[in-house]
């Protein structure tokens, strides 16, 4: 399998992953966690897991998700917060159903709501 780098900056560190990978969600799309009461709007998706190997060890290990895999950036929310996420493809679903996400955020990334996605603001896409 051909593999590729890329330079995380988030995980301060240079990625290897393989030079083809497919994302199930896409940017500005809404999605849920498998397991947990979280939702969210994606506004950025990694192709393999870039975080810090401190966030990936805190996980524990009889959940912890496979490496190899997209990871999406999500502004999040639950019955308590908002917030940023970071969750792997295993662990979403799409969530056409929920309506709007009411993140504070949203509107510095996003423009209109239809369909379960959001459409990214012109001036932030390329």
């Amino acid at each position: 399998m051909e593999r590729t780098q890329f330079f995380s900056l988030q995980a301060g560190r240079t990625i290897e992953m393989p030079r083809h990978s497919s994302a199930r969600f896409s940017i500005g799309q809404v999605v849920r966690h498998r397991t947990f009461d979280v939702r969210g709007v994606v506004f950025d998706i990694d192709p393999v897991f870039a975080n810090s190997e401190e966030w990936y060890q805190s996980i524990p290990e009889a959940v912890r998700p496979r490496r190899e895999q997209p990871y999406y950036h999500l502004l999040a929310e639950n019955d308590e917060s908002s917030y940023l996420a970071y969750v792997s493809q295993q662990n979403l679903l799409a969530d056409i159903d929920g309506g709007p996400v009411d993140h504070p955020q949203v509107s510095e990334l996003f423009e209109d709501y239809a369909d379960g996605r959001y459409r990214m603001r012109r001036g932030l896409t390329h």
